[in-house]
């Protein structure tokens, strides 16, 4: 074979090499029924699930347990997947800022015993710019 032709034979395995580690290690979006099936199974993957926090009549997150003075790397709350299923979550880190305000919360990890635990979570605040506070602004041209 010719030099040329190692050669790119060589790119083309590198390149298969990078698709496949990368695609091993994304995770998928499941709702907490299939995170459960899954770990039950035996798969420790880890997966996104993308839920809400129940609110009391004021509007304030119920179940969440964060005591800095404790243990600052603990923080469990109770998040609402979309199918309506409430589950556990145990973040062994700081509680994020403006974790109250947020709309929706995306957590990464995987189902252990009755818990979830998260290594990640995202957070989806509400807009600071309100449709009514658009309504009249209006912007100068010079």
């Amino acid at each position: 074979m010719k030099k040329s032709s190692l050669f790119i034979i060589a790119i083309i395995a590198v390149a298969a090499a990078i698709i496949l580690s990368t695609t091993a290690d994304a995770s998928m979006y499941v709702g907490f029924g299939e995170a459960r099936a899954r770990a039950a199974e035996g798969n420790t993957t880890k997966v996104h699930v993308v839920g809400r926090l129940p609110r009391d009549a004021q509007k304030r997150p119920v179940g969440l347990e964060y005591d800095p003075l404790k243990d600052p790397n603990y923080f469990a709350f109770t998040l609402v997947d979309s199918t309506q299923i409430a589950q556990r979550v145990v973040y062994n880190n700081p509680k994020p800022q403006d974790f109250d305000a947020s709309e929706q919360v995306v957590i990464t990890g995987a189902m252990k015993g009755d818990v979830f635990m998260a290594d990640q979570i995202l957070l989806k605040c509400p807009s600071k710019y309100v449709k009514k506070d658009l309504e009249g602004a209006t912007a100068s041209v010079q």
